[in-house]
């Protein structure tokens, strides 16, 4: 067995700050000195609210590989895999350059990794074929 692999993130970031301060600086300065509408103002900040929540509440997520079990978490939600129960790993590159890692199981079942677990993917790809379980790359498929 490779060396264990760790990967946690935060989602109180110096990044997500800055860019809802930025949005709501812009916001108000279009209500203040071009008279923008209020409602039009409001209505452009309700897609603010799910990272005003994740601001606040600085949920981790994470990503862990020891001892021969895949484990990951997000907020409350918690999962974990031996190594042995997975078939293949599928790493799909989607439209917006996102990757998504689905991880398909002997017995036919499939497990989605949540986007905010991952780590870098050329990182995780390194740590899977260190572990003998090299993923599959798909890009860019319609289906």
């Amino acid at each position: 067995m490779p060396t264990e692999f760790e990967f946690n993130r935060a989602s109180r970031t110096p990044k997500l700050l800055i860019t809802i301060v930025a949005l709501y600086a812009v916001l108000a300065a279009l209500y203040v000195f071009l008279d923008a509408a209020g409602w039009l103002m409001l209505a452009l900040t309700l897609p603010t609210l799910p990272a005003l929540w994740d601001l606040w509440r600085d949920t981790g997520s994470g990503l862990s590989i020891t001892q021969g079990r895949i484990a990951w978490y997000s907020g409350a939600q918690h999962d974990s895999l031996e190594l042995d129960q997975i078939d293949y790993i599928r790493f799909d590159t989607r439209w917006d350059f996102s990757v998504r890692v689905t991880f398909f199981l002997k017995d036919g079942a499939k497990r989605r990794l949540p986007p905010q677990v991952l780590p870098p993917h050329q990182k995780l790809e390194t740590v899977l074929q260190s572990c003998g379980l090299p993923p599959q790359r798909h890009h860019f498929r319609v289906l």
